[in-house]
């Protein structure tokens, strides 16, 4: 029998602030289930919080971008869907 393969992981954006409490959770909830993701602090970065905005309509965070797939706020249940979990 075949060995199967692990899926890729998509590329996982975070888009948080260093005061916000869900963004926390949602980075320790990805670090925990070991996927790497590129955080971007969009209270530092004007130009990501704007591009944030273009790509999701979402002025608040936690934004986690799986792939072409926007996430906002820490919602568990769609971040293991998106991730295969």
């Amino acid at each position: 029998m075949a060995e199967k393969k692990p899926k890729k992981q998509p590329r996982v954006i975070v888009f948080s602030t260093p005061s916000c409490p869900w963004c926390n959770r949602v980075k320790a909830y990805l670090k925990q289930n070991g996927i790497r993701f590129k955080d971007v602090d969009v209270s530092r970065d004007r130009k990501a919080a704007e591009d944030m905005v273009r790509r999701t309509g979402q002025t608040g965070v936690p934004v986690v971008l799986i792939g072409s797939k926007a996430v906002v706020g820490f919602d568990k249940v769609k971040i293991d869907k998106y991730l295969g979990l």
